[in-house]
C-alpha cells in the first residue's frame, strides 16, 4: 500500500517478514550450534600420536576399498586412504607385475631417508611367494613398502600428494605417512585383503 508516495507494509507483509526473520534466526542459531559443537569435539579429542606412538601392532589393508586401518592391541586407532599397485586385482606374482601382495606379512624395517618421503618395509616375499615365482621362472620381486609420495624429480611438496597407483607398494600422502611412520612399530602384522 502507498500513502503520500511512501510504501507501507500491510499486515500480511509484516507477517511474512516476521516469519522470514524467525526462520533466518533459527538457521543462524543452528549453524552457530554446529560450529560450537565441532570446536568442542576437536578441543576434547586428544591427538593420537602421544597415546599410540610406536604402539600400532597391526595394520589392515583393503585393496578394493583403498583403505588402511591401524590397530593397537585390537583397538582401532585411525584409517587412511591409500594408493596401490596399478594392477589392483590379484596377489603379486612376480617382480614387475604392478600388483600389491595379498596375505599376512610384517613390518620389518623403517627408512627415514626414503626416496618416497618415509617408508615402512613389508616382509614380501615370503617362502610361498618365492616358490610361486620360481615355478613360472620369474623373480618374486621385493621392496614392497608403505610410503609417502615423491614426484619424478624427487620433490615431496605437500601439493604433490595424490596419485592413483604404485608399482605394488601401498602409498599415502606425506602428512599421513609422517603420522603412520611414528605410530607403527617394527614387527607389526600387516594383513592385506583383496
Amino acid at each position: 500500500m502507498r500513502e503520500n508516495g511512501i510504501s507501507t507494509l500491510t499486515m500480511a507483509d509484516m507477517e511474512s517478514l516476521k516469519l522470514y526473520i524467525d526462520y533466518s534466526m533459527k538457521q543462524l542459531s543452528l549453524m552457530l550450534i554446529l560450529v560450537c559443537c565441532t570446536l568442542i569435539i576437536k578441543a576434547k579429542t586428544p591427538p593420537i600420536l602421544p597415546k599410540y606412538k610406536h604402539k600400532v601392532d597391526s595394520i589392515y589393508v583393503n585393496k578394493q576399498l583403498k583403505i588402511m586401518k591401524l590397530y593397537a592391541k585390537k583397538k582401532w586407532v585411525k584409517s587412511y586412504s591409500i594408493s596401490i599397485g596399478s594392477s589392483p586385482k590379484g596377489h603379486k606374482q612376480y617382480q614387475g607385475d604392478n600388483r600389491t601382495p595379498e596375505g599376512k606379512y610384517y613390518i620389518t624395517d623403517r627408512n627415514p631417508n626414503s626416496s618416497y618421503y618415509l617408508n615402512l618395509h613389508i616382509s614380501y616375499p615370503n617362502n610361498t611367494d618365492r616358490k610361486r615365482a620360481k615355478q613360472i621362472g620369474k623373480s618374486p620381486g621385493g621392496d614392497i613398502k608403505i610410503h609417502g609420495y615423491s614426484d619424478q624429480y624427487g620433490n615431496t611438496k605437500p601439493m604433490n600428494v595424490k596419485f592413483a597407483y604404485t608399482w605394488g607398494c601401498i602409498a599415502v600422502n606425506n602428512n599421513d605417512m609422517k603420522e603412520i611412520y611414528q605410530l607403527v612399530k617394527t614387527g607389526a602384522v600387516i594383513l592385506i585383503k583383496p
